[in-house]
């Protein structure tokens, strides 16, 4: 994710201090969202933003705020928190074919041949592009929530596996995968 120098202080106790890295995000959606007080309505925005760090990482942060600008610095900093990897493949593409729910939204993605291009609706391509899978097929099933389906999205990319991965639960040599 992020190299992490460690350096003494004064004190003996070590600091972290992170490089700056490529980080892509994207807004999902911008609402006004109200509550009701004694004094009337309390009008506020919430943003929902995905974020993404270069070779594999994505993530999806909510905020609020009473400014735009100020929900969707929240909605960044909470989606850097929020991180996951993704086995990415050599052709850009994701290892086998997984499914994520959400709510009443059902999310299937299917790895495609190289050139083919992200093909996939709503917040799902948004989601799939910052993550960096340029070669991939999904299908949105159920509700249309963009929230909902982003999430979906994130459920079903952390359910990837790599080759060696699934080698090591088995407890089998990864040659004999290739064999089956």
């Amino acid at each position: 994710m992020t190299k992490i120098i460690k350096k003494k202080n004064q004190r003996n106790q070590p600091t972290k201090r992170t490089l700056k890295e490529k980080i892509y995000h994207q807004v999902v959606q911008i609402k006004r969202v109200s509550k009701v007080v004694k004094g009337g309505k309390k009008l506020s925005f919430r943003a929902v933003v995905v974020v993404g760090l270069t070779p594999s990482f994505v993530g999806i942060g909510i905020g609020k705020a009473d400014d735009v600008t100020n929900a969707i610095n929240k909605a960044i900093a909470k989606g850097k928190r929020n991180l996951i990897n993704i086995p990415v493949t050599k052709t850009k593409t994701i290892t086998h074919t997984v499914q994520g729910i959400c709510g009443a939204c059902n999310v299937v993605i299917k790895p495609s041949p190289l050139g083919s291009g992200v093909i996939a609706g709503s917040s799902i391509r948004t989601v799939l592009e910052v993550s960096g899978v340029r070669n991939v097929l999904a299908k949105q099933i159920g509700s249309n929530n963009l929230l909902n389906s982003a999430r979906a999205t994130i459920n079903a990319l952390n359910k990837l596996k790599t080759i060696s991965q699934v080698a090591k639960d088995r407890d089998i040599a990864v040659d004999l995968l290739y064999k089956n």
